[in-house]
């Protein structure tokens, strides 16, 4: 659905209409203003829309920052097996008294600590493969984020140009009304027509200016959704993009994409693989614990005058033998979150599917919906022809004229309405099925993805560089 300058020509309908609504109804001048600042500035495309939405959102900022702390997790694991080295360095002044007399002495000391987990029943190696499988459910929930900001402004971006339209509408609706009005003044007091018609003319005004109304209310409450979600206020939006090339071809192949690509579905798939990790390293900790620790004395290690060095090493075997029942209670809650992980997989991927069989069977209902109101409006516009001429040769009543306008603008709102949804169940389907993202739109963003983060927290000597902001 393209409609260029569609908020111009609604203003200027507001401005055509502007004097004789003052009969009826004072319009505030701020409702007229807002609901005409779609239409001042430079036009915006849907697809610059969605750029900036993406650009800007703190929803996505957000979800990025959430993958970077989840990755730092996978550094903190990998450390358990890592060796742990420190300096040390050691003063103390002694002093004593014994027997009247003072004494006293002190002394120095330089080292190191060396420590290693050298076998821990691969305790450490399970913890390492839950942080990468969370980090991974935040990566798809990075994307999950993505998509539901760019629906939103899609949607926002769409109810703008269907309330603007509306607005139009009824503006022009109105006017009709404020023509009819005088036209049965004018045949009543010419004696043609009688009081009757001119109160069921003027009933139909005064609906008409409350739907008009109604219809500037929603303009702004759209309108404020769209600063919401894209950043800045609309300007003269023209859906000049065709997205409907990247939909699936049938309703099996929606599913199919949906089952591989869904972030919501890939995301309940990570959550179960860090739960089936958590399991291993709960079954892991009723195993030994062999340990390495070294330590080097270099500096006056013997006291006095006396130089050298001094070191020692061991290991030491530390194996469970009770725990409280903490370590029981450990490894049954840790298989009770993998059987919660698996049975959420399932519910993840029934919801999806029925999303995708919702958001299809929409956009086919709106095809059908269009296709209906086209024909209700032509045909509608052609009563109203017809009876505003036997009106004017006595054959037809005022009502009747009132009727079929009222027909056609209801059939007209319809179509409106329609069109709107069928770009909803578009976005909606795309959504579905995991293809709505920045990549897959080809918006001219800088794509925001937190992989080259997630590799370098990775590095075991990271404790030594600095890591990449982005």
């Amino acid at each position: 659905m393209v409609v260029p300058g569609a908020g111009r020509a609604y203003c200027s309908a507001i401005g055509g209409v502007g004097m004789k609504l003052k009969i009826f109804l004072r319009v505030g001048a701020t409702a007229v203003l807002l609901a005409c600042s779609t239409s001042l500035g430079q036009a915006e495309t849907l697809r610059e829309a969605l750029s900036s939405a993406y650009a800007s959102n703190p929803n996505i900022a957000s979800a990025l920052i959430s993958v970077k702390t989840a990755a730092e997790d996978i550094a903190i694991r990998r450390s358990g097996k890592l060796p742990s080295i420190s300096a040390t360095a050691d003063y103390a002044y002694n002093w004593s008294v014994v027997g009247g007399s003072a004494s006293d002495s002190q002394s120095f000391n330089i080292g190191m600590t060396y420590r290693q987990t050298l076998f821990d029943n691969l305790r450490t190696d399970a913890q390492v493969e839950q942080a990468r499988a969370f980090t991974v459910v935040a990566a798809q929930s990075l994307r999950n984020a993505e998509q539901n900001v760019l629906l939103s402004a899609a949607n926002a971006y769409f109810n703008v140009l269907r309330d603007t339209q509306l607005v139009q509408l009824r503006a022009d609706n109105v006017a009709f009304f404020q023509a009819q009005v005088k036209s049965a003044q004018d045949r009543l007091n010419i004696g043609e027509g009688t009081r009757i018609e001119v109160s069921q003319a003027e009933a139909r005004l005064a609906s008409s200016v409350a739907s008009y109304r109604n219809g500037v209310a929603s303009l702004q409450v759209s309108q404020a959704s769209y600063q919401r979600w894209v950043g800045r206020p609309p300007q003269n939006l023209s859906s000049g993009f065709d997205f409907f090339s990247a939909l699936p071809r049938s309703l099996s192949e929606a599913l199919a994409l949906a089952d591989t690509q869904h972030p919501a579905i890939l995301s309940a798939l990570a959550q179960l693989r860090a739960s089936q990790a958590g399991a291993d390293a709960a079954r892991a900790a009723f195993g030994p614990t062999l340990d390495l620790i070294g330590t080097i004395c270099a500096v006056q290690c013997f006291g006095g005058t006396t130089t050298g060095m001094s070191g020692s090493i061991r290991l030491t075997l530390s194996i469970p033998l009770y725990s409280g029942g903490a370590m029981g209670a450990s490894l049954r809650q840790a298989n009770l979150n993998q059987i919660k992980s698996e049975l959420d997989a399932l519910v993840a991927r029934d919801q999806i599917r029925e999303t995708v069989v919702s958001s299809w069977n929409g956009l086919e209902n709106s095809n059908a919906q269009i296709t209906s109101a086209q024909s209700s409006v032509r045909a509608s516009e052609a009563v109203l022809a017809g009876v505003i001429e036997e009106r004017n040769v006595g054959q037809s009543t005022t009502l009747d004229v009132l009727n079929a306008r009222s027909d056609l603008t209801n059939a007209r709102e319809q179509l409106i309405s329609a069109q709107n949804s069928k770009l909803v169940a578009g976005f909606t389907l795309l959504s579905s099925i995991g293809r709505l993202s920045a990549v897959d739109l080809g918006l001219q963003v800088q794509i925001r993805s937190a992989q080259g983060y997630v590799e370098s927290v990775e590095d075991v000597w990271a404790d030594l560089r600095s890591l990449p902001v982005n």
